[in-house]
C-alpha cells in the first residue's frame, strides 16, 4: 500500500490528458472517448517513453551513449548490463544491489532484485519485472534477472565504461515452478518468482494472460490506517445491503469524479485482448497487503513493491469484509467494467447470494443468531434481519498484515510465513471447541493462536526443512479435517460444508433453527464452509449456543449504548413480566404479600438498632432516640506522605526538571517564583468533595502560599473543577489567571484522566452523555498548550488510551507508580498494597473463604431466567434476579428461615455479617456492602426496592440503603448522622458526609451506580464488593480493571499468603545513588518551612499526604504507618548529565521535601482505631492482640464472566485481562502483534501499546495524526502518573506540588554555611591596630608592623591541628571529636549579585552562558600554553580553550595564531567601573553542573577576564555546559592530584604570563614593574558577597540587610581591592567568611593579617619563591599562608567584607574511594586508614590511591601512634619544619621555616615532643635541627620520596646521633611500586 505507480499522474499531463479527453468527447458521436484516468496511467504510447535502449521517463540507458558519462552508484551496488532483444547489438545499463549477484562460482546470491535506473535515477525497484518494464525491455517471455543481466560493466584504461566479464549465473537443477499450462495450480501449490516456496499462492500460471480493467475503489477503510472492524459497535442488525459484489458485470463503471470516488483514488489498467482467464481456488490471507484483498495475473508473487504495469498484479481495494476470489470472466477488451468493486447501486444481486432470515425465529427459537464474519463475502440478508446480527469480530484476525522483518523476527515468525484460509479455518475451529460453555471467542485470544500457529509453522520450516505445500491443506483435505476437529466437541460445535456458497450454509443454519423441535439441543458454533471451485474457500460462524449468542451481540454494544438500551427497555415496560416473575419466591409466593404481612405483625416495633440481635424489637421512636457509644476511639481525618508517595512525588519533580533541561526552551523554571494549581475531576459529586477534603487536610494551599491559613477551608473550591456543563466560566478564569501571572508556575491536574477520551471535534456520540468531550475541549485547548506556565499532570489508574501511537504525551514523560519487587526497602511497613494482580493470585492460597468469589448459585438461576426471556438485556435480568435475592435474603434472617433453602449461599453471608456486626456491642458500627449497578435506572430501582423491604422488616434503624449516584449529593437518614458525628466526635450541627470516607463504620448497603466509577475512596469499613452485575459487556481491560479496582486498598502484611511482595525503593525507582560518597551526616539538612496553620495535623507542614484508601480517615491512619524516610539514599540519588534531576537529586530533592529527621519515625499526633475490632491496629499491640486486628482485603463477589478473567492464574486456560483490548476508544494497528505478558511491568505495558494501538476516530488523541506525514504533536510540558487504583495518587500529587514549590523558592535560595569563626578567644583585639574603623584600605606602614596572627579561624579547618604561638598556651584548648555535628547551614535568598550554576536561565546571562535554542557548542580554539617550572624542574604544557568571542584578552602571534600571552592591565591604569584588572581563575572539579561558575550577575555584566580550571578527564563535560567558557586544561599527570596541583599550576601560569606581559610591555616603553601582578583565585561555591557598615554604599546597586549588612557584588569587591594604596606591596588579600553573628559580635577591626582561604587576590610577583604544594590534598592554603608569612609578606584580610560560600555536596575535592588495587572478591569490608601505610616490600593488599592523599589521610587519624608525646600536649607541640600537615585535632603543631632571614614564631624554653620532616630540601640541616630541645621519648618522623633519599636524608641530618632508629619502623604507603609511594622513617629521642 502507498506504493507509487510507474506513469504516476503529473500535474501537466492531466491538464493535457483532461483537454484531450474533452476535445475527444466533442468530436465523437458514437464511441465512447477513452477516460481521463486510462490515458494518464494506462496507454503506453501516450503516457510513458516507449522507445527500445531508453527508459520510460525517456532517458538514454545504452552503454554506447553513457560509456564516458560519470555515473553515480550507490555504495553497495554495481554496474551491469542488460541484454534487450528488441536491440541485440546494444547493451543497457543499470545498477543492482550485489547482494542479489552471484560469486565466481554462481553461488550465494540472494532471491529477489533491487536495483537503480542510471538514465532517470529513479531508485528502489524491488522486483525485476517492474524493473525490466521501466527500461522498456518488452519481453515476450516471463522477465528472469538470471537471463536478461548478462554482463560486469568496467572502466577501461582510458576510463571509458565497457562490457566486462560475464555473469557467472548457474540454473538449479529442478525447478519446482510449473511448466505453462491451462492446468490450475492447487491452492497448496505455492511458488515464487525464483523458482523458491513462500507463503503467497500463485494465483495464475504462466499462459497468454488476459487484460482486465480493474478499479482500486473506495472502500469504508482509510487505506493508510487499517480500521479495527472487529470494534465497529455500529454493525448490530444487518440491513439488506450488498457487502460485496465481486466478479460480476455491472451495467456500467461506477461514476468517477475528479480522479476520486468517495475520497479513494482510482486506478484503472488498459485492456488488452481477451483471453481465456485461469486461477487458483482462492487467494491466501497472507496476500492481503494491510487489510485489502489481492488478485493475481501474472508475474511475480505479492510483496512489498513499489508498482505494477500493466497486465500484472493490482493491489485491490481495503474492503469492510474480505474479498473474495475472482471469478473467471471473459468479456470484449472495448468495455470498460471493473472486475473489482465496492458497494454500488444499481447491481443485480444472483439468488444464490441471499439469505432470506424466518419470521419469528427468536420467537421459535429463543436464539438470536450471531453471524462472526470469517474469509470471504457474506450474502445479502432479507426479511426478518432483526433477529439476527452479524459480527465483525474475527474478521481481523484472517488479514495478516505485512510487517517489518524486524518485527517479524522479534515475533518468531518467518517473513514470507503466512498461514492458508484452510489452516485458518482449522484454527478457528479448534478454538470454538476449546471454549467453554460459559466462554465466548475474544479476538485477542484467537490472534494469539494465530501467531503461535505461525512462530510453530516457522520453527518446523527451520528445523525439517520441510517445503511449504508439506504444511498446508488441499480443499479436499479440508471438509473432513475440518470435520474431525469438530468432532471432539461432543456436537457443540457443527462444520456445514457447501459446493456453492455461504448463503446456503447460512440459510440452512437458520432454516434448520426456525424448525428446532422444543426440545432438540442445538450447537453452540456452526462453522459454514464453502468449498467452491470457482470462488475458492470461504467461511463463517455462526453462534447459536443461547449465552454464546447473547454475550456475543451484548459484546458489540458500547457501556453507553448498552445503558440505553436498559433504559429503554425499562420506560417502555418491557421488563414487566420479569419483574413480576422475581416478585415471587421460589415456591411461588408473592413477596410483596409476605413483607406486608410481616409489617402488620411487627406493629410499631421495629429491630434494635444495634446492641442487640435481629430478633430483638424496640418501640420505634426508642430506637430513633438511641445514641451508641464511641466505641474504640474517635474516627478523625488526617493526612500522612508515605514512602512510596513520596517518592512518586520526587519522581514527578525530577521529570519537571527533565523538561526544564531537556534543551527545548518549554520550561524556564528560573523564571517562576510561585506555584498554582487547578484539579479537574470526572463529573461526580463525591469526587469533587473527596478531593475538597484532602486539599484541606494536607494545608497545600496555606503552604504554597495561595490562601491564608483562615480561609483555605473555605477557598478550597476554588481549586477544583468538575467537567460539567457549568465548567466553561471557572475554566475561561483559569486561564486568564494563567496569562496575567507569566512568573507563576500553574500545574493543571487533570485527575481519572481515562474517563472522558471523546473528541470535542467529533460532536456528541450517538446514546452519550452530553457532557462527554469536555475534557478535550479544556484539557487539549490551545490556551493550555500554549501556555509557557503551565504544566498538564494527568492521572490515571488505567492509562492505556492515552498511550497509542497518536499520544499527545511522551513515553518519557510517564511516572509510572513504584513496583512491589523489592522486600527489605519496606521491611517495617506493616501494610502492603492489595491490588488487581493481588487479587487474581489469592486464588493459588487455598483458602477455604476465598476472597474473589463467583456465585454458581446465581449464575445458574440467571441462565435459567436469560432463557425465557431473550429479547431483554442480561443486565436487566441480572438485576432483578439480584433484588430477589436481597429481599429473600432479609427476610430469610429476620422473620421467614424457610426462605433460606432459596437464597444463594453468598448474599445470605452477606446480609447476614451486614445485620449482626452492629448488634456486637454499643457501638453499633458494622460493614458496608456496595452493590455495583452501571444503569441509574437499574440502581434507583434496587435502592427504592430493598429501602421498601428494610422499611417492612423493621430494620430501617439497623442499616441504611444509599444511592451513589455521581450527579448526586449523599443523602444518609438523620438517625445515622447522628451516629456517625458522634463516632468521629463531631459538635458540628451542620455537619453531614460528604464522601464515602465519611462513612466509615456505618452498616450500610451502597448502590454504585453510573457508567464509570470515578476514583472515589471507600471506607475501611467496607467489606464486600458485590460484582455480580459485571459480565461479558465488559470486555476491554479498562472498564473491567476499573470494576475490580473498587475492592483495591491496603492491607496487613501478614494477610499475603505468598511469598510477600512490597514496595520497590530500589534504584529503577529511587534515582541511582551518586557514586561519590558523601558523608551521611551532611546529607540531614533542615529544610523545613515554618509549619502552616492551615495543616490540620500536628507535624511538618505538608508532610503528610496520601490519596485513595489508604489514610485520609483514622481508619486510613490505622491502616498505613509513615514510612523510615531514607534520606540518604534520596539525597545522593543522581539522574543523567544535562538534566534538572540530577540538580533535584543533589540541590533540589532533599531541600524540597519538607520532611525532617523527626518525621521518618513520626506518625500523626491524632491517632485513632478504626470502625470495627477485626480493622483495629495499634502500634503497641501485643502480637496476639495483633493478629486479631488485621487490616484484611475486601470480599468480591464476580460473574462468572468477570471470574474466568481473574482465575486464569490458576487454571491457565482462560486469558487474563492484560490480554483484552485497551479500552473501548483505541484499537490495534495489527492483529499480528507480540503476545502481552502479565508479567510486564507498567513501563513496558506502555511501550507494548504505544507501538501496537492507535486512537479511534472519536478519540480525542486521533486528529493528533497526520495523514500525510505521519508526524503527530507531544505536548511538551504534559506529564501522566500512572498508578493502580487507591494507591495514593492523590496524595503523591499534592506532595508533588509542595515539593515543586519548594525546589521553585530553592532555585531563588541557596544553602550557605553559618558557622562562627573558631580559636576567636585568642585573637587579642589590641594587637591590630591597622587604623580607625572608618578606613577604607589598610595602612601599608601600619599594617606592614602587625603580627601575623598564626592561628587558623576558618570554621571548616574546626578538626585539624592546632598551631603552636606563644598566645596559645595560655588560651584552652578546645578539642573537638572528629565525628562533631556536620557544618551548620542557612537558607539566604539569592541577590541579583549571585553567582550561579549551570540551572540558571535569564535572558541577560544567555549570551553569556551561550544556551542558544540549537545548544549548538560556539566555535572555540585550543591553544597549548609551555613555560618552564623550576619546582618541576620541566617543562610544564598547559592547554587554554579560548572561544573566539574572548580572544581579545589574549595576545597572538602573527603567524599561525599561536598564543603568545595573556593581556594584563598596568599598575597604573585609571580604575574603571567597567573593569576589573584581576584575571579570575576558579579551579573546578566534579562539578561541571553545580559549579557556580555563571559569574555575568556578579560581575554586574561588565567585561572581565574569567578562567576555569579543570582536570583534562573532565575537561568535555565542562565543555558542554560552559561552551562560552575560558578553560585552563591540565596536563593528564594531574588527573588524580589534589587542589594543591591547580594552584600550583595557576600560579606557575601566572608568574610565567606576567613575565611574558612584561617583556611585551617593555618593547613598548613600559616599565616592568608597571604590569598588573594580581590574580583572583576563587573557590567555585562562592556564592554572594556582602559588605559591612563602614563601607561605602555602592552606586545606587546594594541591597541592604539586616544589622548594616547589604549584598555587594563581585565587581565592587574587587574594584574595591585593586584600589588598595601601594596595592604591589601586598603579597596576598582576602576577605572573611560569612557568618549570622558577624555583626552582632564586638566590633572587629577593619583589616586583620592572618590566614585567608577560598577567595584570595594573589601578587605573583612577590610570592615568586613561595609555592604551593602541589602534591597536597588538604590545607594546602594554610601550608602556603605561613610559607608567605614566614619569608615576612604580608597578608591582609579586609574585614569590611565577608564572603558567602554554597553547601554543594557533589563534586569538589573529596575524598578518594580506596580500594584494593586487585579486587579478589566483592563487598569486601572498608579499609582503615591503618591500612594506607604498610612495611617496606610487605604482601600487605595494595592500594588504588595516590602515595600523597594515603600518606595525608593516614597522618590525620593515626598520629596518636606516630608522636604520643604529642597527643593533648599544646605546651610541647610537634615541631614542623618547613610544612603544615594536619595530624589531628589532638596533635599540636609548631611551624617553622628553615629558609634564612624568615619569620618564625619564638620557640625558647619549649620542649618538643616529636618532629615531622617532609621531603625536606637543602635548607634544613643538621646544625638547625640541633638547636631545639626535644622531649625524652620524643617521636621523629622523616618522609621522603623513595628510601634510598631517605637514607641519605637520615645521613646528611646526622639524626643519628640524637635519634634511635630500628628498621622495622621504616613504612611505606600502600602503593604498588609503579605508583611511587612514599617512604617514612620513625625514631625516639635518647
Amino acid at each position: 500500500m502507498g506504493n507509487s505507480y510507474a506513469g504516476q499522474l503529473k500535474s501537466a499531463r492531466f491538464e493535457e490528458a483532461l483537454h484531450n479527453s474533452i476535445e475527444a468527447s466533442l468530436r465523437c458521436s458514437s464511441v465512447v472517448p477513452r477516460p481521463v484516468f486510462s490515458q494518464l496511467y494506462l496507454n503506453a504510447e501516450s503516457s510513458t517513453f516507449s522507445a527500445d535502449g531508453f527508459c520510460q521517463a525517456g532517458k538514454d540507458l545504452r552503454l554506447t551513449s553513457l560509456s564516458k558519462e560519470q555515473l553515480e552508484v550507490p555504495p553497495g551496488f554495481l554496474l551491469v548490463g542488460v541484454k534487450t532483444p528488441s536491440l541485440p547489438e546494444h547493451i543497457l545499463v543499470c545498477a543492482v544491489d550485489k547482494r542479489f549477484l552471484p560469486d565466481d562460482d554462481g553461488k550465494n546470491a540472494l532471491l529477489g532484485f533491487s536495483g537503480n535506473c542510471i538514465g532517470c535515477g529513479e531508485r528502489g525497484f524491488r522486483y525485476f519485472t517492474e524493473f525490466s518494464n521501466h527500461i522498456n525491455l518488452k519481453l515476450t517471455t516471463q522477465p528472469k534477472k538470471q537471463k536478461h543481466l548478462r554482463y560486469y560493466l568496467v572502466r577501461n584504461s582510458q576510463g571509458a565504461l565497457c562490457k566486462g566479464s560475464p555473469i557467472c549465473w548457474k540454473e538449479p537443477r529442478s525447478r519446482p515452478f510449473p511448466t505453462p499450462a491451462a492446468k490450475p495450480v492447487s491452492s497448496s501449490s505455492l511458488t515464487s518468482e525464483n523458482g523458491n516456496t513462500n507463503g503467497y499462492k500463485s494465483g495464475f500460471l504462466h499462459s497468454d494472460l488476459p487484460s482486465y480493467a480493474s478499479a482500486k475503489t473506495p472502500t469504508a477503510v482509510n487505506s493508510s490506517t487499517p480500521q479495527d472492524l472487529s470494534r465497529n459497535k455500529g454493525i448490530v442488525k444487518p440491513l439488506p445491503l450488498p457487502v460485496h459484489a465481486v466478479g460480476k458485470p455491472f451495467p456500467a463503471a461506477p461514476e468517477i469524479t475528479g480522479g476520486t470516488m468517495n475520497g479513494a483514488r482510482i486506478t484503472i489498467l488498459n485492456p488488452a485482448p481477451s483471453q481465456p482467464l485461469v486461477h487458483s481456488t482462492s487467494p491466501s490471507p497472507g496476500c492481503i497487503a494491510g487489510d485489502s484483498a489481492m488478485i493475481t495475473f501474472s508475474g511475480p508473487p505479492k510483496k512489498r513493491h513499489r508498482g505494477w504495469p500493466p497486465s500484472s498484479p493490482v493491489e485491490a481495494p481495503m474492503l469492510s469484509f474480505p474479498s473474495p476470489p475472482v471469478r473467471p470472466i471473459t468479456r470484449p477488451a472495448s468495455q470498460l467494467q471493473p472486475i473489482l468493486g465496492g458497494i454500488f447501486q444499481p447491481q443485480p444481486i444472483p439468488a444464490g447470494e441471499t439469505v432470506i432470515v424466518p419470521e419469528n425465529l427468536l420467537n421459535s427459537s429463543g436464539v438470536r443468531p450471531v453471524i462472526l464474519i470469517g474469509y470471504g463475502s457474506l450474502p445479502y440478508f432479507y426479511g426478518n434481519v432483526g433477529d439476527i446480527v452479524v459480527s465483525p469480530l474475527l474478521v481481523n484476525c484472517y488479514k495478516l498484515q505485512d510487517l517489518e522483518k524486524k518485527e517479524l523476527d522479534h515475533m518468531g515468525v518467518s517473513s514470507s510465513q503466512f498461514l492458508s484460509v484452510e489452516n485458518l479455518i482449522l484454527l478457528t475451529i479448534q478454538y470454538l471447541v476449546k471454549l467453554g460453555s460459559d466462554q465466548i471467542p475474544i479476538r485477542e485470544v484467537f490472534e494469539q493462536i494465530v501467531l503461535k500457529a505461525l512462530q510453530e509453522f516457522t520453527y518446523k520450516d527451520r528445523s525439517m526443512q520441510m517445503n511449504r505445500p508439506a504444511m498446508c491443506v488441499s480443499p479436499a483435505q479440508l471438509p473432513w479435517l475440518a470435520r474431525l476437529c469438530a468432532s471432539v466437541s461432543q456436537d457443540l460445535v457443527h462444520v456445514l460444508v457447501t459446493q456453492n456458497s455461504l448463503a446456503e450454509g447460512i440459510s440452512e443454519t437458520l432454516r434448520s433453527l426456525s424448525d428446532m423441535k422444543p426440545q432438540q439441543r442445538l450447537p453452540d458454533y456452526v462453522v459454514a464452509i464453502c468449498c467452491s471451485k470457482v470462488r475458492g474457500n470461504e467461511f463463517c460462524v455462526i453462534a447459536l449456543g443461547k449465552y454464546q449468542s447473547r454475550a456475543l451481540a451484548e459484546s458489540m454494544l458500547t457501556t453507553s449504548e448498552f445503558l440505553k438500551e436498559i433504559s429503554y427497555e425499562l420506560i417502555t415496560g418491557k421488563v414487566s413480566f420479569l419483574a413480576s416473575h422475581v416478585r415471587n419466591t421460589s415456591t411461588g409466593d408473592d413477596l410483596d404479600k409476605l413483607l406486608e404481612k410481616i409489617q402488620r405483625k411487627r406493629g410499631d416495633n421495629v429491630v434494635v438498632p444495634f446492641n442487640g440481635d435481629v430478633k430483638e424489637c424496640v418501640l420505634s421512636l426508642e430506637a430513633a432516640s438511641m445514641t451508641p457509644t464511641q466505641g474504640r476511639g474517635c474516627i478523625t481525618d488526617s493526612f500522612q506522605i508515605y514512602q512510596s508517595q513520596l517518592i512518586v512525588a520526587r519522581k514527578l519533580l525530577s521529570q519537571v526538571c527533565a523538561i526544564a533541561d531537556s534543551g527545548s526552551q518549554c520550561l524556564d523554571l528560573g523564571r517562576f517564583s510561585r506555584v498554582d494549581f487547578l484539579i479537574v475531576v470526572p463529573r461526580s459529586e463525591v469526587l469533587v468533595q473527596q478531593t475538597l477534603h484532602r486539599i484541606r487536610l494536607s494545608g497545600v494551599l496555606t503552604d504554597l502560599g495561595l490562601e491564608e491559613s483562615g480561609y483555605a477551608s473555605q477557598r478550597a473550591d476554588k481549586y477544583v473543577l468538575r467537567l460539567d456543563g457549568d465548567i466553561q466560566a471557572k475554566f475561561d478564569a483559569f486561564v486568564r489567571k494563567v496569562k496575567h501571572n507569566p512568573y507563576t508556575l500553574f500545574v493543571l491536574i487533570h485527575d481519572n484522566s481515562h474517563v472522558d477520551l471523546t473528541s470535542a471535534l467529533s460532536g456528541p456520540l450517538p446514546h452519550g452523555d452530553p457532557s462527554q468531550g469536555l475534557s478535550d475541549r479544556f484539557i487539549n485547548s490551545c490556551e493550555v498548550q500554549d501556555a509557557l506556565n503551565l504544566i498538564v499532570l494527568q492521572v490515571s489508574a488505567f492509562p492505556y488510551a492515552l498511550q497509542t501511537q497518536q499520544s499527545k504525551i511522551g513515553s518519557s514523560n510517564e511516572v509510572h507508580w513504584i513496583q512491589p519487587d523489592s522486600a527489605e526497602d519496606v521491611a517495617n511497613e506493616d501494610q502492603l498494597y492489595f491490588g488487581i494482580s493481588e487479587y487474581s493470585k489469592s486464588l493459588q492460597w487455598g483458602m477455604t473463604s476465598p476472597l474473589l468469589r463467583c456465585d454458581e448459585t446465581y449464575e445458574k438461576m440467571v441462565n435459567t431466567i436469560l432463557e425465557r426471556y431473550p429479547r431483554l438485556h442480561s443486565m436487566v435480568i441480572r438485576c432483578y434476579l439480584l433484588i430477589q435475592q436481597y429481599t429473600e435474603a432479609l427476610m430469610a434472617l429476620t422473620t421467614m428461615s424457610s426462605l433460606r433453602d432459596h437464597t444463594t449461599l453468598e448474599t445470605l453471608n452477606i446480609m447476614d455479617d451486614l445485620l449482626s456486626s452492629p448488634g456486637k456491642d454499643k457501638s453499633g458500627r458494622g460493614h458496608m456492602v456496595l452493590i455495583r449497578v452501571p444503569s441509574v435506572q437499574l440502581a434507583m430501582l434496587a435502592k427504592e426496592r430493598l429501602q421498601e423491604v428494610r422499611d417492612k422488616l423493621g430494620l430501617q434503624y439497623r442499616f441504611e440503603v444509599l444511592l451513589g449516584n455521581p450527579a448526586s449529593e449523599l443523602c444518609v437518614a438523620k438517625h445515622f448522622v447522628t451516629r456517625l458525628k458522634v463516632w468521629r466526635g463531631c459538635h458540628q450541627e451542620d455537619w453531614v458526609p460528604r464522601t464515602y470516607k465519611d462513612l466509615e463504620g456505618l452498616p450500610c448497603i451502597l448502590f454504585l451506580t453510573g457508567k464509570d466509577p470515578l476514583g472515589e475512596t471507600f471506607p475501611r469499613s467496607l467489606k464486600y464488593c458485590d460484582l455480580r452485575l459485571i459480565d461479558s459487556s465488559f470486555l476491554t481491560r479498562t472498564t473491567l480493571e476499573q470494576e475490580i479496582g473498587l475492592a483495591c486498598c491496603y492491607v496487613s502484611r501478614e494477610v499475603i499468603r505468598e511469598p510477600t511482595t512490597v514496595l520497590d525503593l530500589s534504584d529503577k525507582d529511587v534515582d541511582k545513588a551518586n557514586s561519590m560518597e558523601n558523608d551521611s551526616d551532611e546529607l540531614f539538612i533542615d529544610l523545613d518551612r515554618p509549619q502552616s496553620n492551615g495543616s490540620e495535623v500536628t507535624g511538618t507542614s505538608g508532610s503528610i499526604a496520601e490519596n485513595g484508601v489508604s489514610s485520609s480517615s483514622a481508619a486510613e491512619e490505622v491502616q498505613r504507618q509513615p514510612a523510615n524516610l531514607d534520606f540518604q539514599n534520596m539525597a545522593n540519588s543522581s539522574v543523567d548529565e544535562g538534566t534538572y534531576p540530577n540538580s533535584t537529586a543533589s540541590d533540589f530533592k532533599q531541600e524540597c521535601d519538607s520532611l525532617g529527621t523527626q518525621l521518618a519515625s513520626s506518625t500523626t499526633s491524632k491517632l485513632s482505631s478504626s470502625s470495627s475490632q477485626a480493622y483495629q491496629w495499634s502500634p503497641q499491640s501485643e502480637s496476639k492482640k495483633r493478629m486479631s486486628n488485621l487490616v484484611l482485603p475486601r470480599i468480591v463477589v464476580l460473574s462468572r464472566a468477570t471470574y474466568n478473567f481473574l482465575a486464569s492464574h490458576r487454571n491457565g486456560k482462560t486469558p487474563s485481562t492484560i490480554c483484552l483490548l485497551p479500552h473501548a476508544d483505541v484499537g490495534w494497528s495489527r492483529s499480528l502483534r507480540p503476545i502481552i505478558s502479565p508479567e510486564l511491568s507498567s513501563e513496558e505495558q506502555s511501550i507494548y501499546y504505544r507501538q501496537w494501538t492507535m486512537a479511534r476516530q472519536h478519540h480525542a488523541d486521533f486528529v493528533n495524526s497526520s495523514e500525510a506525514t505521519g508526524t503527530r504533536t507531544v505536548h511538551p510540558r504534559r506529564l501522566l502518573l500512572i498508578g493502580p487504583p487507591q494507591v495514593g495518587k492523590t496524595g503523591a500529587y499534592l506532595q508533588f506540588l509542595r515539593i515543586l514549590y519548594r525546589m521553585l523558592i530553592r532555585l531563588l535560595e541557596v544553602d550557605v554555611y553559618d558557622e562562627e569563626e573558631i580559636n576567636a578567644d585568642v585573637e587579642k583585639e589590641e594587637d591590630q591596630e591597622p587604623g580607625t574603623e572608618k578606613d577604607l584600605w589598610p595602612d601599608i606602614e601600619v599594617f606592614s608592623k602587625m603580627p601575623f596572627d598564626i592561628t587558623v579561624h576558618d570554621p571548616k579547618y574546626r578538626h585539624i591541628s592546632p598551631l603552636y604561638t606563644e598566645k596559645n598556651l595560655l588560651a584552652k584548648q578546645g578539642v573537638c571529636p572528629d565525628d562533631a555535628r556536620k557544618r551548620e547551614t542557612v537558607s539566604m535568598m539569592l541577590t541579583k549579585y549571585a553567582s550561579y550554576n549551570t540551572f540558571h536561565h535569564c535572558e541577560q546571562c544567555h549570551q553569556y552562558m551561550d544556551v542558544s535554542a540549537t545548544s549548538q557548542t560556539p566555535e572555540s580554539t585550543i591553544h597549548a600554553f609551555t613555560f618552564s617550572s623550576s619546582m618541576l624542574g620541566e617543562e610544564v604544557q598547559l592547554h587554554f580553550i579560548i572561544p573566539k568571542s574572548k580572544e581579545h584578552h589574549f595576545i597572538f602571534s602573527k603567524q599561525g595564531k599561536h598564543l603568545e600571552s595573556m593581556r594584563l592591565p598596568l599598575v597604573s591604569d585609571a580604575q574603571s567601573s567597567n573593569t576589573v584588572k584581576s584575571p579570575i581563575f576558579t579551579p573546578s572539579s566534579g562539578r561541571h553542573e553545580h559549579g557556580l561558575l555563571n559569574l555575568y550577575h556578579a560581575m554586574e555584566g561588565i567585561n572581565h577576564l574569567h578562567i576555569m580550571v579543570v582536570k583534562e578527564y573532565e575537561m568535555p563535560l565542562y565543555r558542554k555546559y560552559w561552551s562560552n567558557h575560558i578553560m585552563l586544561v591540565l596536563p593528564s599527570v594531574f588527573n588524580n592530584a589534589g587542589a594543591g596541583a591547580s594552584r600550583f599550576l595557576i600560579k606557575e601560569l601566572s608568574y610565567n604570563n606576567l613575565e611574558l606581559e612584561r617583556n611585551r610591555m617593555e618593547e613598548l616603553g613600559v616599565k616592568r614593574q608597571c604590569v598588573w601582578p594580581f590574580i583572583v583565585i576563587m573557590d567555585d561555591s562562592c556564592v554572594l558577597w556582602n559588605a559591612h557598615s563602614n563601607v561605602p554604599e555602592q552606586t545606587s546597586q546594594s541591597i541592604e540587610a539586616d544589622n548594616g549588612t547589604r549584598n555587594v557584588s563581585l565587581k565592587y569587591v574587587i574594584q574595591h581591592m585593586e584600589a588598595t594604596p601601594k596595592i604591589t606591596s601586598y603579597a596576598m588579600l582576602g576577605i572573611q567568611k560569612w557568618n549570622s553573628k558577624l555583626n552582632s559580635t564586638t566590633p572587629k577591626h577593619p583589616f586583620s593579617r592572618c590566614h585567608i582561604h577560598d577567595f584570595i587576590m594573589l601578587n605573583v610577583d612577590l610570592t615568586q619563591n613561595v609555592q604551593y604544594d602541589l602534591n597536597r590534598y588538604f590545607c594546602e592554603d594554610i601550608d602556603f599562608n605561613l610559607r608567605a608569612n614566614s619569608g615576612n609578606l604580608l597578608i591582609c584580610r579586609f574585614n569590611n567584607f565577608s564572603l558567602m560560600k554554597k553547601h554543594i555536596q557533589v563534586g569538589g575535592h573529596k575524598d578518594f574511594i580506596v580500594k584494593p588495587k586487585i579486587m579478589i572478591t566483592e563487598g569486601s569490608a572498608p579499609i582503615s586508614p591503618v591500612q594506607y601505610v604498610c612495611a617496606p616490600d610487605s604482601e600487605q593488599t595494595l592500594l588504588a590511591a595516590p602515595a600523597q592523599f594515603l600518606l595525608e589521610k593516614f597522618l590525620q587519624y593515626s598520629s596518636h601512634k606516630l608522636f604520643p608525646k604529642a597527643l593533648n600536649n599544646p605546651r610541647n607541640p610537634l615541631l614542623a619544619v618547613d610544612c603544615y600537615l594536619n595530624l589531628g585535632p589532638e596533635v599540636s603543631l609548631c611551624y617553622v621555616s628553615s629558609r634564612p632571614h624568615s619569620v618564625n614564631v619564638n620557640t625558647e624554653g619549649v620542649d618538643f615532643s616529636g618532629l615531622l620532616l617532609y621531603l625536606c630540601d637543602s635548607f634544613v640541616c643538621a646544625a638547625m635541627l640541633k638547636k631545639y630541645k626535644f622531649l625524652k621519648g620524643a617521636t621523629l618522623c622523616v618522609i621522603c620520596q623513595d628510601r634510598s633519599s631517605l637514607r641519605q636524608t637520615i645521613v646528611r641530618l646526622e639524626l643519628e646521633d640524637e635519634w634511635q632508629f630500628r628498621l622495622r619502623d621504616e613504612f611505606q604507603t600502600a602503593n604498588s611500586i609503579d605508583d611511587k609511594p612514599l617512604y617514612f622513617l620513625t625514631g625516639r629521642h635518647i
